[in-house]
């Protein structure tokens, strides 16, 4: 019997009793949809938040000082980023300073989240003007009142985006100045922030309304802030990603230096590149922990297709009998079977890789994280139901094979 009859009959098997089939199918569905779901729109929650961290440049290191430590004379200043600058390892290299002041247009107000740094911000921040530009080297200089704001915040304040040239009036302290919105950027890129510095803002903000995010000049900031021009965080990034680190130690010995407190740890420094490779990791992991319980429903699945197996042995007793006696070989009713366990599987995997899919792009879309069904998803998908098939068929297509044809003929 070769293998194109061994097909037939096993699908002819399977639609004689397809209520049957489909109920003993219905772990594999779950088991293969579960895993698939949960390894797409994993994958695709990776890429997402990895893909915002590298929006922001891979090849960046934060230095932040620790206030818990640091004195008056610690803090970074203007004279420390020109001395930055000049090292060899670093590209750019801009101060990073927060706040948070009321943003008002002629339509509509909200609670800006003030962002503010040298022309570099823009390479560091990897900020796309969709709209106008960047503030230049002579609106920083000159320390004019321009800002740019990505486009959420452009249609939350003015009902659509591209609003260069339009009035945007910042409250701070009872002070109201009237700024120009010279660029929008893309959102994805401009509202990247400092997670700590977002959380202490909040925190200090009693009433939060709709939130916009603001750029302008840190010369500006200084002034309409009432700064000293001494900062708490600087964002830098390398010439080249294999000097990442040494650019960020090399930034701390500077400071250190200019500021007489080496020893003291009063600078921490971070890099993008550790928290892609940490998330990535962890996100895998949880990913392969979850799926891993799902795959639980697998393993039932098989015992049930075994069970089944065994059944339908049991219901075709004579048939193997018959076909033993007119001279069918052990292997032949061994594969048989197999084939037929390994065929309900199979159907059982792709159902629930249509199932599992299907989840997987319901869920993306419900929390809005781009996703995409890989090829190794599918292979697994296939692999594993086909190994469930073959895995738990053999002991009931063994069990249909060493059947004596005369005990097989002798039973009802």
């Amino acid at each position: 019997m070769n293998i194109i009859e061994n097909i037939r009959i096993a699908v002819f098997s399977i639609r004689t009793n397809l209520t049957r089939s489909l109920l003993t199918m219905l772990g594999i569905i779950i088991g293969v949809a579960s895993v698939i779901a949960i390894v797409t729109v994993g994958n695709g929650g990776r890429d997402y938040i990895v893909g915002m961290i590298e929006s922001m440049g891979s090849n960046m290191v934060s230095i932040t000082v620790a206030n818990d430590v640091a004195t008056t004379n610690d803090y970074i200043t203007d004279a420390d980023i020109e001395a930055i600058k000049r090292l060899e390892s670093v590209g750019v290299v801009s101060p990073m300073a927060f706040n948070m002041a009321m943003c008002e247009s002629d339509h509509e107000k909200g609670t800006g989240m003030i962002m503010a740094g040298t022309t570099d911000l823009q390479h560091i921040m990897a900020s796309k003007m969709l709209y106008g530009r960047f503030y230049n080297e002579s609106d920083y200089e000159a320390g004019r009142y321009v800002v740019c704001i990505d486009n959420l915040s452009a249609f939350s304040l003015f009902g659509y985006e591209n609003c260069v040239g339009e009035k945007l009036n910042i409250t701070y302290n009872g002070n109201t100045v009237a700024f120009k919105i010279i660029g929008v950027g893309d959102s994805t890129s401009m509202s990247e922030m400092d997670t700590e510095s977002i959380a202490t803002m909040m925190d200090s903000s009693s009433a939060m309304g709709t939130m916009v995010s603001v750029m302008m000049p840190s010369t500006t900031y200084n002034e309409f802030f009432a700064q000293n021009g001494k900062y708490q965080m600087v964002y830098l990034t390398a010439n080249d990603d294999r000097f990442l680190d040494s650019a960020g130690a090399s930034a701390v010995n500077v400071l250190e230096a200019r500021h007489s407190n080496s020893g003291r740890e009063v600078y921490k420094v971070s890099n993008m590149a550790t928290y892609i490779e940490l998330i990535n990791t962890v996100i895998n992991v949880f990913t392969a922990f979850i799926a891993a319980v799902g795959a639980i429903s697998l393993v039932v699945g098989g015992i049930g297709v075994m069970n089944i197996m065994l059944v339908s042995v049991t219901e075709r007793t004579r048939e193997i009998g018959i076909r033993k006696a007119l001279g069918a070989k052990t292997s032949t009713i061994m594969l048989q079977f197999l084939t037929e366990s390994v065929i309900l599987c199979c159907i059982g995997g792709f159902i629930g890789l249509v199932l599992g899919v299907a989840g997987a792009l319901a869920v993306a879309a419900y929390v809005d994280v781009p996703i995409s069904i890989q090829f190794s998803t599918i292979l697994l998908a296939v692999g594993f139901s086909s190994a469930i098939g073959i895995f738990f068929g053999i002991y009931p297509a063994r069990r249909a094979a060493k059947m004596l044809p005369i005990e097989a003929l002798r039973r009802d």
